[in-house]
C-alpha cells in the first residue's frame, strides 16, 4: 500500500495490524520523525512530486489530504472553490491537465484533495491500476469523494462513500470524517458500525441493532481514577463556559491539533493535562507509540485514528474482523513493522509493497 500525506501513521498502523505492508509519504519533517521512530517506511517529499511507477508493486492507494481550506475551523478556501474543484474532477478523468489552474487556486492547499485521483489515472493509464483506494477527509470534502468516486466507476471501480462517526467504530472521541473506497474487483460497502452512537450526553441506542456496544468513553481509555471531566477547546454555540465538556464516562470531543490545551477536573481540583501518550489514546493509537519531532499535539489531532482507519482499510479489502481483533491491537505494544517484517526491495532500491 502507498499512503499518501500520510502523517504520524494512523492509516499505517491500520495496514500494520492488518498485515498490509506500506510506504508513506509525507513532507512534514515532525511526523517523519515519528514515522522513522515507529519504524514506518516513508519518503519524505511533496505528494506533488512524485508517482505511482515509483511504486510499481503496491496494490491499495490511500490517503488523508490536508483538511485546513476545508475544515469549519478555517477560513474556508476549499469550501469556497468546491464548485471548481469539482469541475476540475470531471476535467482530469477526462485527460486534461490542470496543473497551472491548481496553481492558481487561493490557497494551493486546496488542490491537494486531488492528488489521491491524479495518482488513480495515472496507474490506470500505465495499465496497473490499484486494486483499492481508500479516502478520508473532513465531512465538508464528502461532494468531493463523491464526485471522484462517479469517475473511477467510469473506470470500472466499484465505489462506497458517505460519513463515519468515530465513535460507532470504538473510538473515545465523537469525530466525523468522509470516506471514499473502491475496488475493482468487488462491491464495496462502508463498514458496519460497531459501537452505539452518541449525541449531546445522549446515547443512540440502535433498536435494530442490540448487539452494538456501548460507546467508548474517555475513562475506560485512559488509566486515571474517575470520575473527572475533560474540557477540550471544541464546540460552538451556547454558554462558553460550558462548551467542550465532556464526562470520563462519555467520549470526547473531537481531537484537534490543540488537545495540549485541553484541561482535566476532578471534585478536588485540575488534574495533571494529557500526556502525548493520553492524548494519542483517545485517537486510539497504541499508548507506547513513539512520538517524536515538534508540534507533537498537532501530528495527533490531524490524525485518522488507526481503530477507525482498520475498519475503513478491511471493508474496501473486503475482509471481516475478528470480535476482540482490535481491542488486542490497541491494547498491545507497539512493534515496528519494519523490524518484524522486513521490506523487501528490488534492484532500484523500490519498496515492494503489497
Amino acid at each position: 500500500m502507498v499512503d499518501l500525506f500520510a502523517g504520524p501513521g494512523g492509516l499505517d498502523v491500520a495496514a500494520h495490524w492488518l498485515g498490509v505492508s506500506v510506504t508513506g509519504i509525507e513532507w512534514d519533517e515532525n511526523a517523519c520523525a515519528t514515522r522513522r521512530a515507529a519504524g514506518l517506511e516513508t519518503v519524505q517529499g511533496d505528494v506533488r512530486n512524485h508517482n505511482p511507477d515509483e511504486f510499481p508493486h503496491a496494490t491499495i492507494l490511500a490517503g488523508g489530504p490536508p483538511c485546513q481550506t476545508y475544515t469549519v475551523a478555517g477560513a474556508g478556501a476549499g469550501r469556497k472553490a468546491l464548485d471548481k474543484v469539482l469541475s476540475f474532477i470531471d476535467r482530469m478523468v477526462g485527460g486534461d491537465d490542470i496543473t497551472t489552474e491548481l496553481a492558481a487556486l487561493d490557497d494551493e492547499r486546496t488542490g491537494l484533495v486531488l492528488q489521491p485521483l491524479r495518482w488513480a489515472l495515472e496507474a490506470h493509464r500505465a495499465g496497473k491500476p490499484y486494486k483499492t483506494i481508500v479516502l478520508e477527509q473532513v465531512p465538508a470534502v464528502l461532494p468531493v469523494w463523491e464526485a471522484m468516486a462517479r469517475g473511477l466507476e467510469s473506470l470500472g471501480y466499484k465505489t462506497a462513500t458517505g460519513i463515519l462517526n468515530a465513535e460507532e467504530y470504538g473510538v473515545p472521541q465523537t469525530r466525523r470524517r468522509a470516506i471514499m473506497i473502491a475496488n475493482l474487483e468487488l462491491v464495496p460497502e462502508l463498514p458496519a458500525p460497531t459501537h452505539h452512537r452518541f449525541r449531546r450526553k445522549e446515547l443512540i441506542v440502535s433498536t435494530d441493532r442490540p448487539s452494538l456496544l456501548p460507546t467508548r468513553s474517555i475513562g475506560e481509555t485512559l488509566n486515571r481514577a474517575e470520575p473527572f471531566v475533560l474540557v477540550s477547546n471544541y464546540g460552538t454555540g451556547g454558554d462558553p463556559k460550558a462548551r467542550g465538556r465532556r464526562t470520563s464516562k462519555e467520549p470526547a470531543f473531537t481531537v484537534t491539533g490543540k488537545v495540549s490545551r485541553n484541561r482535566l477536573y476532578s471534585d478536588e481540583g485540575e488534574l495533571d493535562r494529557l500526556t502525548l501518550s493520553e492524548a494519542g489514546q483517545l485517537q486510539t493509537f497504541p499508548a507506547d507509540y513513539p512520538w517524536a519531532g515538534k508540534d507533537v499535539s498537532q501530528q495527533i489531532g490531524n490524525a485518522i485514528p488507526p481503530r477507525l482507519a482498520v475498519h475503513v482499510l478491511a471493508a474496501a479489502l473486503g475482509r471481516v474482523l475478528p470480535d476482540d481483533f482490535l481491542d488486542t491491537m490497541t491494547r498491545s505494544r507497539w512493534s515496528s513493522p519494519v523490524e518484524t517484517v522486513p521490506t523487501a526491495r528490488n534492484t532500484e532500491g523500490i519498496p515492494q509493497l503489497v
